[in-house]
């Protein structure tokens, strides 16, 4: 049987909460990746790593960038998780393109990229981020009405509030791949 860690960097706790879902389901460690180091993860044949999306970027996605070439031997296995959804096919190509900055093509190969939609709640926010959401809505704001996305008229919609996106069902696609890993042949 191959082993498995579940390594995530959650900054409100949505990466965290589907990370420990799908640790829970596929009966394996979890990590957080703020306390684990490359070394660390050496006895792992399967590493599941979630992080989330903030400006573009995937939080603990140096994990894999920067240490690629240790544990590219490895079935690895990202899962971004952020507001934008990721049944809107315009949206997971934006989180692609973002990643391409931080991921070389082998890399992007390499590694089996999943997608969640996580949760703000507003009054939560830190200082940077209510600040990064405030420019975002300001500027969809002086939008022509009519050149709004779906995804700009859900963030108007929901802008100050607290929204919840996450769902232990949307990890089912993770744990089916990760399962079919761990079939012989």
């Amino acid at each position: 049987m191959m082993k498995t860690a579940v390594v995530f960097q959650s900054h409100y706790g949505s990466t965290q909460r589907y990370a420990q879902w799908i640790a829970e389901e596929l009966s394996c460690d979890l990590w957080d990746r703020k306390k684990i180091k490359v070394v660390d993860l050496q006895p792992y044949h399967t590493i599941v790593c979630g992080g989330g999306l903030y400006a573009g970027g995937v939080l603990g996605i140096d994990l894999l960038a920067k240490h690629f070439q240790e544990l590219r031997h490895k079935n690895l296995i990202l899962f971004t998780c952020g507001l934008a959804d990721p049944a809107n096919p315009g949206n997971t190509d934006n989180i692609r393109k973002g990643l391409g900055k931080t991921l070389t093509p082998p890399m992007g190969e390499a590694i089996e990229i999943f997608h969640l939609r996580g949760a703000i709640d507003y009054q939560k926010l830190g200082l940077v981020h209510k600040a990064m959401m405030a420019a975002l809505h300001h500027m969809i704001t002086k939008k022509d009405a009519a050149l709004l996305t779906d995804e700009d008229r859900e963030m108007l919609a929901t802008y100050g509030k607290a929204i919840d996106f996450t769902h232990r069902a949307a990890t089912a696609p993770l744990i089916h791949y990760v399962r079919g890993l761990e079939q012989p042949g």
